[in-house]
């Protein structure tokens, strides 16, 4: 069984950056394509990024291109989200997905598409 475990999340002033980290045990997280997604109150859950195995094949949606950075290191199993120049209208609860793939070159932005889920970390910004 794959176990996925937020970390990083918390209070941050607008302008400011986190970075949020999903360990992968269970399985090692190079077999899978790997998503962050988003939930705020009141709000459909929404993709951010999304990586496939070969780590250079990525989304963002576009209220966050130039400014998160998504990436993997599969020898910790773990991705990474890294967070800057945050807004309040990122606040939200963050999630990490894996989907198992064996293209190296897939990545998908669909919430149903993804096997497994982490239990989410809080971001909240500031003004």
């Amino acid at each position: 069984q794959v176990r996925l475990v937020e970390s990083g999340g918390g209070l941050v002033q607008a302008g400011g950056s986190l970075r949020l980290s999903c360990a992968c045990s269970g399985r090692t997280i190079s077999l899978y394509a790997v998503g962050w997604f988003r939930q705020a109150p009141g709000k459909e859950r929404e993709c951010v990024a999304s990586v496939a195995l070969s780590g250079d094949t990525t989304y963002y949606a576009d209220s966050v291109k130039g400014r998160f950075t998504i990436s993997r290191d599969n020898a910790k199993s773990t991705a990474y989200l890294q967070m800057n120049s945050l807004k309040p209208e990122d606040t939200a609860v963050y999630y990490c997905a894996v989907k198992r793939s064996t293209s190296y070159y897939y990545y998908t932005i669909a919430a149903r598409e993804y096997d497994y889920w982490g239990q989410g970390t809080q971001v909240t910004v500031s003004s």
